[in-house]
């Protein structure tokens, strides 16, 4: 904390593809984060309700959310955080492979971080070609094709994304689900 009670950065903590469920240990993660953002797939809204009643939670839906889900959170989500321009959505692609939809208005108009979920492949890396760092969580739910539970934890300060993590919860199917 620096003067005034304000951060000197901020910390977040970024999920997708919970399917409706939180992994117990995810509120551990996320207990010093200022925010959480969730890159859809998010799987009902007491999903979404019990993030947000954690901390202050930014989302989107994804292709599996249901029209209470939909109605409640956008298809994309653009913001500024701190100096840094976040784009999030669930169907982004990839790097050279962006989805279509978003595929014009990236390179037209780049934000400097660009999040998506969707893929339930946790992936990070600065798209030279498009001038902005690429995240995507991984799925951090327990239903899907994923072997291994992700999330991620990282800072911005100013345009700065730093002290990024990725946290790994776990393989899917071998955890207790009555903890939930």
């Amino acid at each position: 904390m620096g003067g005034g009670g304000k951060n000197l950065y901020m910390k977040i903590g970024l999920l997708s593809d919970t399917h409706g469920w939180i992994h117990p240990r995810l509120f551990d993660h996320f207990a010093e984060c200022d925010e959480i953002w969730h890159a859809g797939d998010i799987g009902n809204i007491e999903t979404a309700d019990r993030l947000d009643a954690f901390k202050p939670l930014k989302a989107v839906y994804g292709n599996i959310d249901d029209a209470l889900v939909r109605t409640t959170y956008p298809e994309n989500l653009i913001f500024m955080a701190e100096e840094t321009r976040v784009w999030l959505t669930h169907i982004g692609g990839t790097p050279g492979h962006y989805n279509r939809k978003v595929l014009p208005a990236i390179y037209e108009n780049p934000p400097d971080l660009f999040i998506c979920g969707h893929s339930h492949i946790a992936k990070v890396m600065y798209d030279k070609k498009a001038g902005f760092l690429y995240m995507n969580p991984g799925a951090a739910g327990y239903n899907g094709f994923h072997k291994y539970m992700t999330a991620i934890r990282f800072q911005i300060d100013g345009n700065n994304i730093h002290d990024l993590e990725l946290i790994e919860l776990g393989e899917r199917g071998k955890i207790i689900l009555q903890d939930h």
